[in-house]
């Protein structure tokens, strides 16, 4: 190991290309980590840490960070403080920074010293009944093109638990043969790695229905329809833009406000479970590299083991 003469803070650039080129992030994820990292070098700067080398971290400041991310609020004026989880990804960026230099053989703190905050629900996940999944799916209009769209779009997400960067990079020629009620195809997601999805009869329903109602050549499966779209060089929908669409249609059928994208992936795997797939086989249809990442669903399926002891086991005069 040695000792690097550039400070924390000009490092940042050197880490954000090698997650981008060593570790295969994506933009999306790559942009967080920077507006992460953003947070800690002004935070640095304020501390007179701006000068700091890796190897003069300790395990003193690092705590003394944790304390200022415990007290500040969302935004300037408000009195509430950052979530445990949002605090979390910005100590989590820290401490991937820090595996950074140990891979680099530069001197610092180890990465496993950065102590995460200590969520109440560590587990807790936000999903759907399948009653007010087909109340969402069920909330755009089927008479107009960007309502079909829009169907489809929930539709897919549901069907495949893809994610919103995966969904917004389907080609529309992945659908040019669609002659079963049934399709599945391959896609590259997070990390670079690949996995087969697969797409119910109702969703491919939808495809269809929208695809027939196009008549641009835009290569890209959902396309935006906003005025002044058809003059742009690819009307590809942006992982902002479908956010808007969903948060649109759970408004429209009165869902939590807190329902995303995500919350239909979270809704596809818990669906999943309850009927009784292999948790390794639910690993496999999210593409997750490590089997505890997909083990946040369990606490779902878990109860309702608890549901069905109750109910048919654990019964009084036995």
């Amino acid at each position: 190991m040695k000792n690097s003469p550039l400070s924390i803070i000009k490092h940042f650039p050197d880490f954000l290309d090698y997650l981008e080129i060593e570790k295969g992030l994506s933009s999306k994820t790559q942009e967080n980590y920077a507006r992460y990292l953003n947070r800690f070098e002004k935070w640095l700067i304020a501390e007179k840490h701006e000068n700091l080398l890796p190897h003069q971290l300790t395990s003193e400041i690092v705590w003394d960070y944790r304390v200022f991310l415990s007290r500040k609020t969302l935004s300037a004026g408000s009195k509430e403080p950052l979530k445990k989880s949002t605090q979390n990804y910005y100590l989590i960026a820290v401490r991937a920074l820090l595996s950074y230099f140990t891979d680099r053989d530069i001197t610092s703190l180890p990465s496993d010293k950065i102590k995460l905050a200590k969520q109440e629900n560590e587990h807790g996940i936000h999903f759907l009944t399948i009653e007010k999944v087909k109340k969402l799916l069920e909330s755009p209009e089927k008479n107009v093109e960007a309502g079909m769209r829009d169907r489809a779009i929930l539709e897919t997400l549901f069907s495949t638990g893809l994610r919103v960067s995966e969904l917004v990079a389907l080609d529309r020629d992945e659908f040019s043969n669609m002659k079963k009620d049934f399709l599945e195809t391959n896609i590259t997601g997070k990390g670079n790695k690949t996995r087969t999805i697969y797409f119910s009869k109702r969703s491919l329903d939808s495809i269809k229905d929208y695809l027939k109602a196009r008549t641009d050549l835009d290569p890209a499966l959902f396309i935006n329809y906003r005025p002044g779209a058809e003059n742009m060089e690819t009307r590809r929908l942006t992982t902002r833009s479908v956010e808007s669409i969903v948060k649109k249609y759970v408004n429209l059928a009165g869902l939590p406000h807190e329902t995303t994208p995500h919350t239909l992936r979270h809704s596809f795997a818990t669906d999943l479970l309850n009927q009784g797939v292999d948790l390794r086989m639910v690993q496999e249809f999210l593409g997750h590299s490590d089997i505890s990442t997909t083990q946040i669903y369990t606490h779902v399926t878990n109860k309702k083991l608890s549901d069905i002891y109750k109910k048919f086991h654990a019964k009084d005069g036995l």
